[in-house]
C-alpha cells in the first residue's frame, strides 16, 4: 500500500526526559518530580459533591452547556475581572483548554484562508502543534515585537499567553490593549490563554484578562481559561472560552457537528467550582508557600529566576544549555522541564513546577541548599 495515512507528528517531547527520570530515580531519597504542572492536591469537596449529585446523566448534554453553567462562567468573569459577558452568546464550555488550543486553527478554517498562527517565542508547544494539525505555518511573535511594529500580514490567529507558560510573565493592561488594537486593524483573531490568571504573585488581584481591556467590545477577541489550576480539576477536563459572540457562535456550531461536548456531570461540577471563591484562595496560598520555599533554594544552587510573576512555575537559568541543568538536577534526584521544549528562545532555561506535595518541595529545597554549601 503506497498511501501513508496520519499527520506524521513529531514524538511527544516529554519522552526525551526518560533517561533523566531514571537518573533521578537512583537518588536514595527518591524522586522530586517538578517537571509537569499536574495538580497533586485534593479536588475541593464542593466540586466532588456536585459531580456525584449529577451522576444520573442519562440524556445527551448540550455543546453550549446548561443555562446554569453559562451563567456561572459569566459570573466568574464578573467576580474576578469585573468583565461583563453575555452568558447566552459569549461563552462556551470546552473539554479542557488543551483540546481547544489544538483545534482552534482548524475550527477557524485558517488553511482555507491561507492564514498562519502566531504564538510567543517561548511558548506552550500546543500552539504550534495546533497550527501543524491545521496544516498551516506557525510564526513566533512576542507582544513586544507587535508593539514595535512587527507585521501581522498573513496571520489569522494570534495566541497570547498571560501569565505565560513556561515563563510566568504577565502582559500589562496597556500592552494587551495595544496588541488587540493592532490585531483588529489587521483582521487577526486574538486568543489569550489565561489559565494561570488567578495565580498572580505580584498582586492580590488576578493578572489582567484580555477581555478587561476591550471596553466591552469583544469583537475579534477570545479569552481561554481552564479550571485545572485554580481548582485542581485537571482530571475533569473543565474549561471554557469567552468573547466575540460571532466567533463563539461559529465555534459552537462546528463543535456541535463534531460532538465536542463537556459531559453533564462535569458541567455541574464546573458550576460549583466557579461559584466558590474560598477554595481558589486556599489553593493559591498553598502554591505561594511552596514557591517561597523553593525559590531561594534554587537561587542558592546557582539559578537565576526570570519573570515568574504568576503561574505554577519558576523559570530558572544557570546560564548554560538547559540539558546541562536538567542533568545537574537529576543528580540531586530532581526532575525539571527543559526549556528547549518551549522553543529556541528558551534553550538556556528550565521550568520548575510548584505542583508537588509539600514534602517533596521541602525535600527538593533541602537537596538544593545542601548541594550549594
Amino acid at each position: 500500500m503506497d498511501r501513508r495515512f496520519g499527520l506524521d507528528l513529531p514524538d511527544y517531547p516529554w519522552d526525551k526526559l526518560t533517561a533523566y527520570r531514571a537518573r533521578a530515580a537512583e537518588h536514595p531519597g527518591g524522586v522530586c518530580d517538578l517537571s509537569i504542572g499536574t495538580p497533586v492536591d485534593p479536588t475541593p469537596q464542593v466540586i466532588e459533591d456536585a459531580l456525584a449529585a449529577a451522576g444520573d446523566a442519562h440524556g445527551y448534554p448540550t455543546t453550549t452547556g446548561t443555562d446554569e453553567l453559562r451563567a456561572a462562567i459569566a459570573g466568574w468573569y464578573d467576580t474576578w475581572h469585573g468583565v461583563t459577558v453575555d452568558p447566552a452568546t459569549e461563552v462556551l464550555p470546552t473539554i479542557g483548554s488543551k483540546e481547544f488550543v489544538a483545534w482552534l486553527p482548524t475550527l477557524l478554517g485558517l488553511r482555507q484562508l491561507s492564514l498562519s498562527v502566531a504564538c510567543p517565542h517561548a511558548a506552550y508547544p500546543t500552539y504550534e502543534m495546533g497550527a501543524t494539525i491545521a496544516g498551516v505555518d506557525c510564526v513566533r511573535l512576542d507582544a513586544a515585537e507587535i508593539l514595535a511594529g512587527a507585521s501581522l500580514e498573513a496571520i489569522g490567529l494570534l495566541w497570547l499567553n498571560t501569565p505565560g507558560n513556561p515563563t510566568g510573565a504577565v502582559l500589562d493592561r496597556d500592552t494587551l490593549a495595544e496588541v488587540v488594537r493592532r490585531a483588529r486593524a489587521a483582521g487577526v483573531v486574538v486568543a489569550s490563554d489565561e489559565c494561570y490568571g488567578l495565580l498572580n504573585w505580584v498582586s492580590d488581584d488576578p493578572a489582567p484578562s484580555v477581555l478587561s481591556v476591550t471596553e466591552g467590545d469583544h469583537s475579534g477577541v477570545l479569552s481561554v481559561y481552564s479550571m485545572s489550576k485554580q481548582s485542581n480539576l485537571a482530571g475533569y477536563r473543565a474549561a471554557f472560552v469567552a468573547g466575540d459572540a460571532e466567533l463563539i457562535g461559529d465555534l459552537t456550531k462546528t463543535r456541535k457537528h463534531a460532538g465536542m461536548i463537556v459531559p453533564a456531570p462535569i458541567q455541574a461540577a464546573m458550576v460549583a467550582g466557579l461559584r466558590d471563591v474560598d477554595h481558589v484562595v486556599e489553593q493559591k496560598e498553598r502554591y505561594r508557600a511552596r514557591r517561597d520555599r523553593l525559590r531561594p533554594a534554587l537561587e542558592s544552587f546557582g539559578f537565576r529566576i526570570d519573570d515568574s510573576e504568576a503561574g505554577l512555575y519558576l523559570w530558572a537559568t544557570a546560564g548554560v544549555d538547559c540539558w546541562e541543568s536538567i542533568g545537574a538536577l537529576a543528580d540531586l534526584g530532581i526532575v525539571a522541564g527543559p526549556g528547549a521544549f518551549y522553543g529556541d528562545a528558551a534553550a538556556s532555561h528550565v521550568r520548575i513546577a510548584l505542583t508537588a506535595t509539600d514534602e517533596r518541595i521541602d525535600e527538593a529545597a533541602q537537596r538544593l541548599l545542601a548541594a550549594a554549601e
